[in-house]
């Protein structure tokens, strides 16, 4: 075989041409200190705050005290084969957490690895771990409900997409329960309007939250929810991180698919716990309760994240099916928000041939991040340094009393001290109609039953008002994970405000309203559909509705007169 002399020439002088020597720098620290999750790097002198650290045990650290000589590191992972000397390296990014579709169903800890045993999460999307709350021009006014199926919340403590509502309670009070019937009654919207859910355990027992997983696959309700758990045996950067983490898993639908999502936090005291550890490891100064100067910083830049944002729309043709952008308007203009889906309207009057468009939203905006933290009290002190600080930064607070639950009034909502601060802008015109007196009823009751529980003669008036107290309480109780749906709770609270219930003996309320709900269900359908149709009550619904409540309770009444004389 010859060789050609000429093209072995030309093949070197081409390699020596394309070589490319490159250099590759990585800037390296060693471990100083090291103990209790914490690792003290000398020789990054560049790291930013909140950086991933890789350590040589294949752990990641945040770089969170940068101080003159030093990094103080928190290290999420293992940490006990890790020693003073060891070499560790930058990796010049924040933390991130996977994303996506790919993340619903599955049960993943706070760095985004799978706990459920199903293989690897395979996704092109992530999120950093912390990222700016929503400015006041990219919201806009909470006025869509989110329905928590919960009777008592729903009529008087109504929960609006986009909220911060506070779940706030001593331990074994029903605070999960309430947040997961939540989960549980998003179930009933149809599969493409569905709320992503995400809850998030931090600090709890493994046993408990595969009790709650394991509830969530027999309901249904996993197929539409992320679980994010920080165990009771974690690290506390695990447990510290692990809320920021849900949150950036609800955010990606909020921000890239215009989804209305919903994050549980279970729950916040236990995170403040983990801070304030890591915090002392750092030798941070210690402040009130030992906590560091910025816990209120922690709760506050995580519920800011909570938005409904503001609505995009655009004026495109009738014949536009399917997800709508930017680029289809057919003027060029993008109408903002509330204000500007009228201004749209406006055009549209003005344009030529105005049948032949519309005004459609632009798919990707408009999204909601709705926020259900959980505080636990100690005997019921909700003016501690962690529970204030919560309350001062939601919307509002549910305030589950051991009293009442202890005397099996379940969900203990305390309705006296329990507040939405959006109101009655996050509930249905029927139910805003119905529950309107229902709360200051509920409120009077308490006042009197003490006076009726000492046996003290009450006239006739008063006497009444604290007889339907007892049914209205009758009517609130609820078996757990068996959320209520809104239209069936109208038919039930219209049934008690209205005087339905006096005369009907208080041990038979329960039955009364099962046997009411299903009635109205299967023989008025036209009184269902009206309502959740139009989610209002129209006075010829009024009429139909009374009359359907009057034939039940007639034909009630008397099958427990029957039951009686056979006895």
């Amino acid at each position: 075989m010859r060789i050609q002399v000429d093209e072995m020439v030309g093949i070197l002088r081409r390699q020596i041409k394309e070589y490319d020597a490159a250099l590759a720098v990585e800037e390296v620290g060693t471990i100083v200190e090291i103990g209790d999750g914490i690792a003290r790097v000398y020789g990054l002198s560049n790291a930013m705050a909140g950086e991933m650290i890789e350590f040589p045990n294949g752990s990641y650290g945040l770089a969170l005290n940068l101080e003159e000589d030093n990094v103080g590191c928190a290290i999420m992972g293992k940490y006990d084969d890790l020693k003073e000397g060891d070499q560790v390296k930058r990796t010049g990014k924040v933390l991130q957490v996977p994303a996506g579709s790919a993340l619903i169903g599955r049960v993943v800890d706070p760095v985004g690895r799978p706990l459920d045993g199903k293989g690897p999460i395979v996704t092109e999307f992530s999120r950093a771990l912390e990222s700016p709350a929503p400015g006041i021009a990219m919201r806009q006014p909470v006025k869509v409900p989110l329905q928590t199926g919960i009777k008592s919340i729903d009529a008087m403590i109504p929960v609006g997409r986009g909220q911060r509502e506070l779940i706030i309670g001593d331990r074994k009070t029903g605070k999960t329960a309430i947040a997961i019937d939540a989960i549980i009654n998003q179930k009933n919207a149809p599969a493409d309007q569905r709320v992503i859910c995400v809850y998030v355990a931090i600090g709890q027992k493994e046993s408990t939250v595969a009790g709650v997983v394991k509830r969530l696959q027999e309901t249904g309700a996993l197929d539409y929810t992320i679980v994010v758990s920080a165990g009771a045996s974690d690290p506390a950067p695990l447990q510290y991180i692990a809320p920021y983490t849900g949150c950036a898993m609800a955010e990606y639908f909020m921000y890239q698919e215009g989804r209305d999502t919903l994050c549980v936090y279970d729950d916040l005291t236990k995170q403040a716990a983990a801070y304030r550890e890591m915090s002392l490891l750092l030798r941070r100064p210690p402040g009130r309760e030992a906590y560091p100067g910025d816990v209120f910083y922690l709760h506050s830049r995580l519920l800011e994240r909570s938005a409904k944002l503001a609505e995009k729309h655009v004026i495109v043709p009738v014949s536009k099916e399917g997800k709508v952008t930017e680029k289809d308007g057919v003027n060029g203009k993008t109408y903002l928000a509330e204000h500007g889906q009228g201004e749209a309207k406006k055009d549209l009057e003005k344009m030529e041939n105005k049948s032949g468009y519309k005004v459609a939203k632009i798919f990707d905006t408009g999204g909601s991040l709705t926020a259900l933290p959980v505080i636990e009290t100690q005997e019921g002190e909700v003016s501690a340094y962690i529970p204030t600080n919560v309350i001062s930064i939601t919307d509002g607070q549910i305030y589950l009393e051991p009293d009442l639950f202890n005397a099996g009034v379940r969900p203990a909502v305390n309705v006296g001290i329990s507040v939405s601060r959006v109101g009655g802008n996050a509930q249905i015109k029927a139910m805003k109609k119905v529950a309107g007196t229902l709360r200051l009823d509920l409120a009077a009751f308490r006042e009197l039953e003490a006076f009726a529980q000492l046996g003290t003669e009450l006239d006739p008036v008063t006497q009444r008002q604290v007889d339907r107290g007892y049914r209205l309480v009758e009517l609130l109780k609820q078996p757990q994970y068996q959320p209520a749906d809104v239209v069936d709770q109208v038919f039930a609270i219209y049934a008690a405000t209205k005087g339905h219930l006096d005369d009907v003996p208080v041990n038979r309320v329960n039955a009364f309203e099962k046997g009411l709900v299903t009635d109205i269900n299967d023989a008025h359908k036209e009184i269902v559909l009206a309502i959740r149709n139009t989610k209002e009550l129209s006075d010829d619904t009024v009429a139909k509705l009374e009359q359907a409540i009057k034939d039940f309770k007639a034909r009630f009444m008397k099958q427990g007169e029957t039951t009686v004389t056979k006895k």
